[in-house]
């Protein structure tokens, strides 16, 4: 006879302090928005007009021309964005309102919170893997599922809920925290979880109901967002490899289904490889209606702050240059 499965019981699940974590990312090596201004303009209207050249001059005059048009810019970004200290450049287009929102997997609102905390992140996963100590912080786990059952309790998604915990506790690096960025400028960013993937659900207070429900809205309210791409607005898809391409495949669909036409924006992925879902779901079968599409590969701590050097100085350009 098999015995009954049964779900595992949670709650004696032992949890340790996060300041007894060695972590392999801190804000002391950040990157750093530059203290002056540097124009870029001459260096980029030098470049060869062969292969990706051309392709990034153009996406630089796109994302340029939806904040002039007041279109959306919609970044969807990875945890590994956040581990390459990219954080304080994303943030000076925030304050600039280049970008208009943000979609985070699970993995980057954990990363951006435990900066806001400690001003670290990144755990040895292999090191703590062989003791059972792998994502067992409590800090991490009790406030971020703290703010998920409010975020559910109130109707409130993920995002909004983690990035105003940030800002009610006065959270000692909030100054690197897209999230409480987030609040503060008043951007939406959307968090869109799976179950099972995330360090938080490994804790005694994690709510699967919550957590669903929390997630679920956001995902209603990125599909809001993506309604308005439509006549040059652009998305940037930065290291998401599964869930994030498959999340807007499925926003533009609701989207288009409610009838909104969605078709002439931009879409880009930048990430070290390019794969499948990326390619498919946020660059080629989303523009096929007369969108552009473009792919960059590279480094995020190389091609990121390109990116937003580009943008500002284009932004900051005067007629002619």
């Amino acid at each position: 006879m098999k015995k009954p499965r049964k779900p595992v019981d949670m709650s004696s699940i032992t949890t340790y302090p996060l300041r007894e974590r060695i972590n392999k990312t801190t804000i002391h090596d950040f990157a750093t928005p530059p203290e002056s201004e540097i124009n870029l303009s001459p260096f980029l209207a030098s470049l060869p007009k062969i292969l990706k050249a051309p392709d990034f001059l153009s996406l630089v005059e796109d994302i340029v021309a939806a904040y002039r048009n007041k279109k959306p810019v919609i970044v969807m970004m990875g945890g590994h964005v956040i581990k390459c200290g990219l954080s304080p450049v994303l943030i000076e287009l925030v304050k600039q309102g280049v970008i208009t929102g943000f979609a985070f997997n699970g993995a980057s609102s954990i990363h951006d919170f435990e900066i806001a905390l400690i001003g670290e992140t990144s755990e040895d996963v292999s090191a703590y893997l062989q003791t059972g100590k792998f994502g067992m912080w409590e800090e991490t786990g009790q406030l971020m599922n703290t703010a998920i059952q409010r975020a559910a309790d109130t109707g409130i998604g993920m995002g909004e809920a983690l990035g105003k915990q940030l800002i009610e506790m006065d959270a000692p690096y909030n100054s690197y925290s897209l999230l409480a960025a987030g609040v503060q400028d008043d951007v939406p960013i959307t968090v869109h979880v799976a179950i099972g993937t995330d360090i938080i659900h490994q804790h005694p207070s994690a709510n699967g109901a919550a957590i669903g429900a929390a997630s679920f809205t956001d995902f209603q309210l990125l599909t809001a967002l993506v309604t308005d791409l439509e006549g040059g607005g652009v998305v940037l898809n930065l290291g998401s490899a599964v869930i994030l391409p498959e999340v807007f495949l499925k926003a533009l669909t609701i989207a288009r289904n409610l009838g909104h036409t969605v078709s002439h924006f931009t879409a880009a992925n930048f990430d070290m490889n390019q794969q499948y879902r990326p390619v498919e779901n946020v660059v080629k079968r989303p523009t096929e209606m007369g969108g552009k599409g473009y792919t960059f590969t590279g480094h995020h701590e190389l091609m990121i702050p390109l990116l937003v050097q580009a943008i500002k100085s284009r932004l900051s350009c005067s007629i002619g240059c």
